[in-house]
């Protein structure tokens, strides 16, 4: 399923990432984190995608600790393992949007 949202996207004329390591800036430092964003939108919009029994704190955590790294605003987690794609679509924000 990321394969066709990141084609969709695309295909609407926005510019996507995939796989996109998190790094930890330190002092003066880069320390690569492990982490690994899902897709970054415009380099604007995190978007996690999951495909889970049911979506746990831990998953909205980790989006939120996503946007904190890259200093981002938005996020969007997204669950595809569901009956109901509308209910599996969760917006996180970073801060105040200013």
């Amino acid at each position: 399923m990321k394969k066709v949202l990141v084609y969709e996207l695309q295909n609407n004329g926005l510019k996507v990432k995939t796989q996109v390591p998190m790094n930890i800036k330190y002092k003066d430092t880069c320390i690569e984190s492990g982490f690994i964003a899902d897709i970054i939108v415009e380099d604007k919009v995190i978007i996690e995608i999951k495909a889970v029994t049911e979506i746990n704190n831990i998953h909205h955590q980790q989006l939120l600790t996503y946007l904190k790294l890259t200093d981002l605003k938005l996020g969007i987690l997204v669950n595809f393992n569901t009956d109901y794609i509308d209910k599996s679509i969760f917006r996180k924000i970073n801060g105040n949007l200013d």
